[in-house]
């Protein structure tokens, strides 16, 4: 377990978790609302090389940042049942070549993601989390 104290330096454990990472790796982020979920996909987009803009995409569900291997970047907090995963190609992203990080994998049911890493982020104050790798 690491704890982290800023935005930056969850962001920068993202970065150093990175290097573990190979194509066809699935991440799953849990945590609550704003416990940082999203600033670790940042960090970790940015361990693989990508120098664009991370964003939650909450409402897209799915954002795909071209990088080698790509990235997808997929919020299942909004879905409804497990048979929307079906309609995003959820099996496609996370079979691919590519690296899956997912968001609210809980949202997913008995639906199998192919998670090769979990990660939990606890928020224990404010400004203070909780990251642990299962």
């Amino acid at each position: 377990m690491v704890k982290t104290c800023e935005e930056t330096q969850t962001e920068a454990w993202g970065v150093s978790f990175a290097k573990n990472l190979k194509p066809g790796d699935t991440v799953a982020l849990e945590g609550d609302l704003g416990s940082g979920k999203t600033t670790l996909c940042r960090g970790i987009c940015k361990g693989l090389g990508f120098s664009g803009t991370v964003n939650s995409p909450s409402y897209a569900i799915v954002h795909e940042y071209p990088n080698k291997p790509p990235i997808y970047h997929i919020d299942l907090y909004r879905l409804k049942n497990a048979s929307d995963l079906q309609d995003i190609g959820i099996e496609d992203l996370t079979a691919s070549k590519g690296i899956a990080l997912i968001e609210w994998p809980q949202m997913a049911g008995k639906f199998p993601l192919n998670i090769t890493h979990r990660i939990s982020i606890k928020m224990t104050s404010e400004n203070e989390r909780e990251i642990a790798v299962k």
